[in-house]
């Protein structure tokens, strides 16, 4: 059967500067795309390996989300969390649509697409690229011990965000026991383990810096940065994002 349709604390500084030492990234990328994924839905595994072949494309930002709502199948998901759960029904409620299934991908906050369908995943960033969308430019320094993130003033009117950090971890493979997808190892990509909400941007420039010892647990060994309109109930337009390995 297939399953389509039905705080963590960190020390933040202010700085007005920062060091250029260290590895760095300052990308405007093409798109966000956003995958809301289950070990247990059997639909899911194509759209699973799509994720890690757009997780290689430097101008996409790519999230596996993996949901919970589908435990009851046999097998519960060793990923899931219910913030992934109630963020999916969150851009539900926003676009009015309530589209809530798996494998659901969601592109620069904005549209939804089946997730194993990479020419509408295509589309949809096309589409949505556009006036603001991915129009601010985030940097990432990875310094020694700290990881420095910079966000520039802006140019022209633009909506408050909400500035959040993802601890990912590239890869994960997973023996799936039981339930729809029982006796086979799926690899999931960039799956978000951790979220820290390091502030709000309004349109001055800042930097922040978060101590990496906080962030390398549960697997964790890359983080991606996102700048979003709306909030955690209502995630909205992405306005910036970026992505780098703190190995």
């Amino acid at each position: 059967m297939g399953c389509r349709r039905v705080a963590f604390s960190a020390v933040l500084t202010l700085a007005t500067s920062m060091s250029t030492m260290g590895m760095a990234t300052e990308t405007l990328p093409r798109g966000v795309v956003e995958l809301f994924t289950s070990q247990g839905c059997s639909s899911c595994p194509r759209a699973d390996s799509l994720l890690g072949e757009l997780a290689q494309d430097p101008g996409v930002v790519a999230l596996s989300l993996p949901i919970d709502y589908w435990d009851y199948l046999g097998w519960k998901d060793t990923l899931a969390k219910p913030r992934h759960t109630a963020r999916q029904r969150g851009y539900a409620h926003v676009r009015g649509d309530r589209e809530v299934y798996t494998p659901q991908v969601v592109v620069n906050g904005v549209i939804h697409v089946l997730g194993s369908d990479k020419q509408a995943i295509e589309h949809a960033i096309a589409t949505t690229h556009q006036g603001a969308t991915l129009s601010l430019p985030v940097k990432l320094v990875l310094s020694g011990d700290k990881l420095s993130v910079t966000l520039p003033v802006a140019h022209g009117e633009i909506a408050q965000a909400e500035v959040w950090l993802c601890g990912l971890t590239r890869k994960v493979p997973v023996e799936i026991h039981r339930g729809e997808n029982h006796g086979h190892t799926i690899t999931y990509n960039n799956v978000v383990r951790r979220w820290v909400k390091l502030g709000e941007w309004t349109g001055v420039g800042r930097t922040l810096s978060v101590p990496v010892a906080e962030l390398k647990s549960e697997g964790i060994d890359a983080v991606a940065v996102l700048v979003q309109g709306g909030t955690p109930e209502n995630p909205k337009t992405m306005l910036g994002a970026a992505v780098e390995s703190i190995h």
